[in-house]
């Protein structure tokens, strides 16, 4: 990937649904190399869907919970289980694994703290193996991107 495909994929980042005639322009290609590109990238996996970005709060989720999990035991058996749970689990957009004091650390969009203490109760504890959850509230965003940055770090 060189720096051209960087490019693309930084315009379809701010932009997925502009026209390949509007991106070439803005990556200075004609348009047929720029369509090839965007094909390469799909194919090779490096761009792997479009989606929309929406406003969470109009949605009607307008609490961002981080929740940390470590596990009694790391054992295959015990991992296994519960990354399973956690893919099959709609209310987590985001589970990392960690490294530190906590295992994994989880995003949770949710409309308040009573709904929030529910899915704790009938999804997380019915899990097993965890031994603790950390829970934290963000009560505001000071930045939240989804551009990558063309240079890294």
């Amino acid at each position: 990937m060189d720096f051209k495909d960087k490019q693309i994929i930084r315009q379809l980042q701010k932009n997925g649904k502009i026209s390949n005639l509007e991106l070439a322009e803005k990556v200075n290609l004609s348009p047929s190399p720029c369509l090839r590109r965007v094909k390469i990238l799909e194919e090779k996996g490096i761009i792997t869907g479009f989606t929309a970005e929406i406003d969470q709060k109009l949605y009607g989720l307008p609490l961002t919970v981080f929740a940390r999990v470590r596990l009694e035991r790391h054992d295959l058996k015990t991992v296994e289980n519960f990354e399973k749970h956690i893919l099959n689990c709609e209310e987590v957009l985001e589970c990392h694994l960690m490294s530190g004091s906590s295992d994994y650390q989880l995003k949770i969009l949710t409309s308040d703290l009573d709904t929030y203490e529910k899915f704790v109760r009938n999804h997380l504890h019915t899990i097993g193996g965890i031994a603790s959850i950390d829970t934290s509230v963000a009560y505001g965003t000071i930045k939240k991107k989804i551009i990558y940055p063309l240079n890294g770090i």
